[in-house]
């Protein structure tokens, strides 16, 4: 056989300059919006307090940036349209610290290598304005006030294959929205007008520090009231005098409240130091916070932002700058959670004045596969009894009775006793003893059909699944005691089942990695996987409760959650998993008669329990038909 013929020898040589740009705007240049997103950023370093973006056939045709900032200088205007330069940064520290939105110096030199630019710019002391053309280099003077415009024209037109690559002029001029919508998140000192073949198409004005009314304008007044206000900070009590500085971080925005969720994630917006981020790290944060809350697989929404010391945080990862890489990822991980944790815990209900009318809510309807790894499905989907007869018992008092199918009561004993709290009995009490007219559920009326408790508020008429508010209240009490255990230095394992014939399955070099390093926490979650040989392993013991699941399936997700995030996290969320069948199992059922003690004891309990308007498997547990709506199905004041 004869050997294939080499390829002919070619010369190692330089490339033209030309090339070379032609290649970096490939990376920098996706689309019109990549470049409005390059010419905004600039134009925000610069000081700019008024953008206006003005867009012909999508941007295809004409993109210009004008503002009002610093300007630049006549001498350096030539300079602009250069590979790598850049008043952003000078050495090393620069790059290792940016604080600027822009700093490689490289997307106004890509734009202009596919595109027909120029530069108009009058710099801040200046009584002359001078004209860049980017084609021919020729500069010249032009009557303009303080401030930069950047036009390009024709983009693509060098390059014509990446053009063919567009798509319409509508989804292009989409695009480009999104891009100015993004900074104007970031910006609320800043106005921002869009115009579209010589009509307006957003506007935003500049509203000084007030986020709320830029992210009323830009997301909607919907958005602002189907949310809460988070605001966290954190500091590392242990550094010392610039160190403490260097280790704080601040989160603060706002999230939407469960009911707000979407079945798209387009209203997820993550910002760090200013900069509109997409990270894993960061959208699992957000995500994870919302696991008890949160039904199926709808999105959450939020505008978060995250202000940390640029040095902790490296932005020179990706040509977009899109994509950032942190120092501690998990610090930043649990930051972010907290903040998020937090703002979503307190209950809604105390808010009296501030209640949700039905009319306002999208009920949802058909119940969505969760999109929880499989191991918490499984522990979730325990099947419910059916209902039964029930001890005469108040809801404050009521606690779980009996094990579930399988589970050694020994191995959770903490677990069994009474779940009443001595902070929540406090604040059960405080509540109970406050006027009737301040309490925010209001005062128990009926029950109907014996799932739902009426009540009547200051606003109207309030709707309580009993099952569902009941639910959350015994997995929050047993969320707390289990983490009281915790402290005290108690440790608990799920109770495990050994499998007459283990399970084997053919893993990669990563699963059985995670598996040999995390072996105490596999034990911890009632899992027992070894090696069986270099290439497989093998399940010789899962927990009671999935004893007659998919043995392989659970291994494989667990191993998957504990190879891309951290232990101590998974076996947090395997343990809430398995509390929150319990609480289902222990709270009261459908049918069951209750007095109107109890009632008004439930609802006060749901006053002062965290994450109390959802259940454990996110769905609502109260609902407000206000006087307003019930006069519009009647149809009075008409």
């Amino acid at each position: 056989m004869n050997a294939p013929a080499l390829p002919p020898r070619r010369p190692i040589r330089e490339l033209p300059d030309a090339l070379i740009s032609q290649i970096a705007a490939g990376e920098v240049v996706e689309r019109p919006a990549s470049v409005v997103r390059e010419l905004v950023d600039n134009a925000l370093d610069a000081g700019a307090q008024n953008i206006t973006l003005r867009l012909q056939a999508g941007g295809v045709r004409l993109i210009s940036v004008e503002d009002d900032g610093m300007g630049i200088l006549p001498g350096e205007l030539p300079i602009a349209f250069k590979r790598h330069a850049t008043s952003k940064i000078s050495d090393l520290n620069d790059l290792e610290s940016v604080s600027t939105m822009g700093f490689r110096g490289e997307a106004l030199a890509a734009i202009n290598s596919i595109a027909d630019c120029a530069i108009l710019s009058r710099a801040s002391g200046q009584s002359e304005a001078f004209l860049l053309d980017g084609r021919t280099g020729e500069l010249r003077q032009i009557a303009r006030a303080q401030g930069t415009t950047v036009e390009v024209k024709e983009l693509f037109y060098s390059t014509p294959a990446r053009r063919k690559f567009l798509k319409t002029d509508a989804t292009e001029l989409a695009h480009c929205i999104e891009a100015v919508r993004r900074h104007a998140l970031a910006r609320p000192d800043v106005g921002f007008a869009i115009w579209h073949e010589g009509k307006v198409v957003e506007q935003w004005r500049a509203c000084g520090s007030d986020l709320d009314r830029r992210l009323a304008d830009v997301l909607g007044p919907d958005f602002l009231a189907r949310s809460v206000a988070v605001e966290w900070q954190s500091a590392d009590p242990r550094a010392d005098g610039a160190g403490l500085e260097a280790r704080r971080m601040r989160v603060w925005g706002r999230v939407g409240i469960p009911d707000a969720a979407r079945a798209r994630a387009d209203q997820q917006f993550c910002y760090v130091n200013g900069r509109f981020v997409r990270d894993k790290v960061l959208t699992h944060a957000a995500r994870s916070a919302f696991e008890d809350v949160l039904h199926g697989q709808r999105q959450p929404v939020y505008a978060l932002y995250l202000e940390m010391d640029p040095t902790r945080v490296d932005v020179n990862v990706h040509p977009t700058k899109i994509e950032v890489r942190f120092r501690d990822s998990r610090e930043v991980h649990q930051a972010v959670r907290h903040a998020t944790e937090d703002a979503l815990s307190a209950p809604r209900a105390q808010a009296a004045g501030a209640v949700v009318p039905a009319s306002a809510i999208a009920a949802t309807a058909v119940d969505q596969a969760s999109s929880a790894p499989l191991w918490t499905q499984a522990l979730q989907s325990t099947p419910q009894r059916a209902p039964g007869p029930y001890p005469s018992q108040s809801p404050i008092a009521f606690h779980v009775q009996e094990s579930l199918p399988g589970q050694r009561v020994s191995d959770l004993a903490a677990l069994w006793q009474p779940i009443d709290s001595p902070r929540l009995e406090t604040q059960t009490a405080q509540a109970a003893a406050a006027p009737e007219g301040d309490w925010p559920l209001g005062r128990a009326l009926a029950q109907l059909q014996g799932i739902y408790i009426l009540a009547e508020n200051a606003q109207g008429l309030v709707v309580v699944d009993m099952h569902a508010a009941h639910e959350r209240i015994v997995y929050e009490r047993l969320k707390n005691q289990w983490a009281d255990a915790e402290g005290g230095g108690t440790s608990h394992r799920i109770a495990s089942q050994p499998l007459l014939i283990p399970a084997t399955f053919a893993c990669s070099d990563a699963e059985a990695a995670t598996a040999e390093a995390h072996a105490d926490t596999l034990h911890a979650l009632g899992l027992e996987i070894s090696a069986f040989s270099p290439r497989t392993l093998a399940v010789r013991a899962v927990p009671t409760t999935l004893a007659q699941g998919d043995a392989v399936a659970l291994a494989r997700s667990v191993l998957s959650e504990l190879e891309q995030h951290e232990a101590s996290t998974v076996v947090q969320r395997a343990h809430n998993a398995l509390l929150a069948t319990m609480a289902c199992h222990g709270a009261v059922r459908a049918n069951r008669r209750l007095t109107l003690d109890e009632m008004n004891a439930l609802l006060r309990d749901m006053e002062c329990t965290e994450r109390s308007d959802q259940c454990n498997h996110g769905r609502p547990t109260w609902r407000t038909v206000t006087v307003a709506d019930l006069d519009k199905l009647f149809l009075r004041g008409r």
